[in-house]
């Protein structure tokens, strides 16, 4: 006799549940210098106000950008003032990859605040705090196996079916997520 584990939603890793409140949610684990990442941000966010569900972003720069890391330290910092302007931080930058370089970076954070009218400290994260917070959803990610970006699930909260799905074709999106809301 052949037994098969069932996977229930109060079984899936932490990271791959919805939001307190949230039935189902997508989940995607980013690098702000990554152009498919930058291609899939606006499908993710659109696919999230069509359903009214939320989009988790986590942040998971790979090693080979060079500056991938310092722009997540810096949306996680416009996070603080809200997690609005920390998301249209991460927009702006995927938006400006090509034009954004290691060197330019920091003017490119001073211009996005002006822009929203707040005051930059002279060093953002002086306590590292921010930068742990990057490291640790890296950490997330790893744990769970993710070895590219953009990773995108769909997670479930429900009792039943599948908790979680990962996208690996951006062109099923609203099929995979009308599936997982059936379930």
């Amino acid at each position: 006799c052949l037994l098969s584990a069932a996977v229930f939603a109060q079984d899936a890793p932490e990271a791959l549940r919805p939001p307190k409140g949230a039935q189902v949610a997508l989940v995607v684990f980013e690098d702000l210098q990554c152009p498919q990442c930058g291609r899939v941000a606006p499908l993710l966010a659109q696919a999230s106000k069509t359903y009214k569900i939320p989009l988790v972003q986590h942040d998971f720069p790979l090693p080979m950008h060079n500056w991938s890391f310092d722009a997540a330290v810096m949306a996680r910092d416009f996070d603080t003032h809200s997690k609005e302007v920390g998301n249209e931080f991460r927009d702006h930058v995927f938006a400006h990859q090509m034009e954004i370089t290691p060197q330019n970076l920091r003017a490119f954070e001073e211009k996005f605040a002006a822009e929203h009218k707040i005051a930059l400290p002279f060093v953002v994260d002086p306590d590292g705090k921010l930068a742990a917070a990057v490291r640790a959803d890296k950490e997330v990610g790893l744990g769970l196996k993710i070895d590219h970006t953009p990773t995108i699930y769909i997670v479930s909260g429900k009792h039943t079916g599948k908790p979680y799905v990962e996208v690996t074709d951006t062109n099923q999106l609203y099929i995979m997520i009308d599936a997982m809301v059936k379930q």
